[in-house]
């Protein structure tokens, strides 16, 4: 018995009354699953190929065509589900490690959904957004303990570098070789005309790009792929890759295929080579030695850009979080559970490290107890879906939240987890040439310009109905969150009340 053996997971529905056998679909999906029959003049399809990205149903024009999910199951078992057992089957005929695209897909807690924001009525009374000012501007960096003034009175403003965004919101670290060109230039676009950053991710920056440095997070990561001092000095910050929320502990890979062309000389390796990122930095094994390397990338870039440390979101994160804001870092980013990928081990992915919002509540309050919380700004990210849970998290005491998957999704993305595959039929996880070019980058970059600006009269909307007209009024300030159905444990964490109290 073998994978062959079972039935695909969906099927597609041709309306033969419809179908004008106009071969669109054929010529747009990538994985080959419609076919042009000349002996029976109809079209075909292999159904075992599709993976429901929705290109053919999306682009048919006649809607002839439907993808649905096949209810034909194996025999019912709470314990060893559907599922389970077509994994084993694939394990059993390939001997390999089962991979996977994007965040983790299970029915798990998502607290987001869980905590609830308080409005002001009365005594305090909501601010109007279209009428009264509101401040969504956010500088993310180390601050000061306390206000100082020269001898005249004047307030001395000595501040660490910071990054300056136009709202709490950054593009995340995606690299060049896990998503396509245009995919990094709508990113690039977009972050410019927005006024916030976008991340390089661990593949170096393409030259093309450098032009966009002003708002670019660049990345170095345990591989320190295309890592040379004029890329440091490209970006407005350098974030240090310590780990990633859908692979805790897990290092990365960009198979050799991918490196062809411009991602080989970005990356800075050879065409067809792996990249394979280890999973420890091999010159960190402690506190003191990250210190080192922050204190070097600032030495690198004269002082001049702030230095982020990316984490995963961990049992003991609040203990990691305290030690790295000893070590000099300027920001600290968390990354949960529910983190997306290029390709992550499905064991990893599914079954380590913990939910964001925990993981979040537990440092901001970890720092504020050692009073070091000025010292270091708090980002988030890892299933950050829309305004109200960047709202949320900045209540929870993040400074500014990172999104990704929600940034694909307006680029086309169909969250049909196989960007490890490489045959994104959107144009964003390939490097095909004949996919990449289905992503137009002017598009692209409109569309999340569209969905920030959304963004960001929401969470204008959201503050204002709390009575609080600033961003920087709104961190950590969790009197204005409540939950509901939660645990008297969740609640203490997350540091709110539950909803009637």
């Amino acid at each position: 018995m073998g994978v062959d053996f079972i039935y695909p997971e969906f099927e597609v529905i041709r309306n033969e009354s419809r179908c004008i056998a106009c071969r669109v679909c054929e010529r747009q999906c990538s994985n080959e699953v419609h076919a042009w029959s000349e002996r029976r003049g109809v079209m075909m399809s292999d159904e075992s190929r599709c993976v429901n990205c929705q290109r053919c149903v999306s682009l048919c024009p006649t809607r002839a065509l439907k993808i649905v999910r096949s209810d034909c199951r194996l025999r019912e078992n709470a314990n060893w589900t559907d599922a389970t057992i077509k994994e084993v089957y694939k394990q059993a005929g390939s001997g390999g490690v089962l991979l996977s695209s994007m965040g983790n897909p299970n029915p798990l807690p998502v607290y987001w959904d869980r905590i609830l924001i308080n409005a002001s009525q009365v005594t305090n009374p909501p601010i109007d957004p279209l009428r009264e000012p509101m401040e969504t501007r956010v500088s993310l960096g180390k601050r000061p303990q306390r206000i100082e003034r020269d001898d005249e009175g004047g307030i001395i403003c000595d501040l660490q570098p910071q990054i300056e965004l136009s709202m709490p919101v950054m593009f995340s670290a995606m690299s060049y070789g896990s998503i396509s060109y245009n995919a990094h230039a709508s990113l690039a676009r977009a972050a410019t005309e927005l006024g916030i950053m976008y991340n390089t991710g661990e593949g170096g920056l393409h030259e093309d790009f450098y032009a966009y440095g002003p708002h670019t997070i660049v990345q170095v990561a345990s591989g320190r792929f295309g890592v040379h001092e004029d890329f440091l000095n490209a970006g407005a910050a350098i974030e240090i890759k310590m780990g990633q929320g859908a692979k805790p502990g897990i290092g990365g890979h960009l198979p050799g295929a991918k490196i062809v062309g411009d991602i080989s000389r970005t990356r800075m390796i050879p065409e067809g080579s792996d990249a394979i990122s280890p999973a420890p930095h091999h010159d960190i094994y402690s506190i003191e030695d990250l210190r080192q390397l922050v204190f070097s990338l600032k030495e690198a870039t004269s002082y001049r850009k702030p230095v982020i440390v990316k984490v995963a979101a961990v049992h003991n994160i609040a203990a990691i979080a305290s030690g790295i804001a000893r070590s000099g870092a300027d920001i600290i980013a968390i990354d949960g559970f529910r983190g997306g990928t290029g390709a992550a081990p499905t064991r990893i992915r599914d079954n380590v490290g913990i939910p964001i919002e925990l993981a979040l509540a537990s440092v901001d309050q970890r720092l504020r107890d050692e009073g070091i919380r000025n010292d270091v700004s708090i980002v988030c990210g890892g299933s950050i879906r829309s305004a109200s849970d960047v709202v949320k998290a900045i209540a929870l005491g993040a400074d500014a939240c990172y999104v990704a998957t929600a940034a694909l999704l307006a680029l086309g993305c169909h969250l049909c987890r196989t960007c490890h595959t490489g045959k994104c039929n959107w144009g964003i996880a390939t490097q095909r040439p004949d996919l990449v070019k289905r992503l137009n980058p002017e598009i692209g970059s409109e569309r999340l310009v569209n969905l920030m600006n959304a963004w960001r009269h929401e969470i204008k909307e959201l503050i204002g109905g709390m009575g609080i007209n600033s961003i920087e009024a709104l961190k950590g300030n969790r009197l204005m969150l409540r939950g509901v159905g939660l645990t008297e444990k969740e609640l203490s964490i997350l540091g709110i009340n539950h909803a009637g109290e």
